[in-house]
């Protein structure tokens, strides 16, 4: 609307600039998709400040990003972790989903809510993304399921646990005063051949680099016993010390990254991984996330999109 008023032109000569004309072809499709009707996904996101409307802002967006890349309209499900641990229903909560993203956080509350959702994509086959602290989580549930025990857990939460699969970093173990000791800023990593990661990422992936902040990392003592039972290490340093990506390697989508790539999408160049997440996530089938009907062939174009539109416009809840 700006540019049909000729702001552009206006701040152009103003600032005594010298330009082509604009060229805007990414940004009209992304606002054309945005106001057109587009088949729904339902992602939910698990964590513990969902009450708080900027808590995630920067996850919220990557989510719209991807759902703009794959013609989608992403409808977010906030739950609240601490719930999931007092009423024990995780299936009441995201029976409906079609993904599930954990994103990153400190401390303790609501832990055991995250990972009874991470318990709960896994054994449901529903697309995972975890994302910092939620990567710990997927690797926290799936250590626990291996070793048959609750007791697996971070040293973060749990530091007499005997199964510390989750630790502080070599380097943070003798560090007294904590301000600006983080693993803080852009780190490279390494992407393996043949992992879902590296498809995202593509052919040109293979070394990549992504912002991070964190203090506790995969326990390296713990990498072949959950190796030998399905966990992948797609992502690691380059020095091969940190797990910095892993998935599962017989789910449809169940990765976790250390680093928190949602800072690097942008509306018209989603991250990688949001994209191969929502990718997956759009064509599973769950109560309430059935693509519009009739699917019929011989259908004339127009009467379709008269279809998806009366679809998309009927309130949460009806299908």
């Amino acid at each position: 609307m700006l540019e049909s008023e000729g702001m552009g032109n206006l701040v152009v000569e103003r600032l005594g600039l010298s330009t082509t004309a604009p060229e805007l072809g990414d940004w009209q499709r992304m606002v054309s998709c945005r106001n057109d009707a587009c088949q729904p996904v339902n992602i939910a996101v698990v964590g513990k400040y969902v009450e708080l409307e900027d808590a995630y802002y920067s996850v919220r967006e990557a989510l719209r990003h991807a759902g703009l890349y794959h013609d989608r309209q992403i409808n977010l499900n906030w739950v609240h972790s601490e719930e999931l641990e007092k009423n024990n229903d995780v299936e009441a909560q995201l029976r409906s989903v079609q993904g599930i993203v954990v994103p990153g956080g400190f401390g303790i509350r609501g832990i055991e809510g995250m990972v009874r959702t991470a318990r709960y994509a896994r054994e449901n086959k529903i697309p995972y993304l975890g994302l910092c602290l939620g990567m710990q989580i997927m690797v926290i549930e799936f250590a626990r399921f291996v070793f048959k025990s609750n007791k697996p857990n971070s040293t973060e939460f749990y530091p007499e646990t005997p199964y510390p699969v989750i630790d502080l970093l070599p380097e943070q173990r003798t560090v007294a005063g904590k301000g600006g000791t983080m693993r803080l800023g852009n780190y490279t990593c390494h992407l393996q051949p043949g992992t879902r990661a590296a498809q995202c990422y593509g052919e040109k992936g293979c070394v990549i680099v992504e912002r991070h902040r964190h203090r506790f990392e995969f326990n390296n003592e713990y990498r072949k016993p959950l190796g030998d039972a399905g966990l992948v290490y797609s992502g690691l340093s380059p020095d091969g010390r940190l797990v910095e990506i892993c998935e599962l390697r017989d789910h449809p989508w169940m990765v976790g990254c250390q680093f928190h790539p949602e800072f690097g999408s942008r509306p018209n160049r989603p991250h990688p991984l949001f994209s191969g997440f929502v990718g997956v996530a759009k064509d599973v089938m769950r109560e309430g996330a059935q693509p519009t009907l009739p699917l019929m062939t011989g259908v004339q174009p127009s009467a379709v999109s008269t279809q998806h539109s009366a679809v998309s416009n009927q309130p949460k809840g009806e299908s």
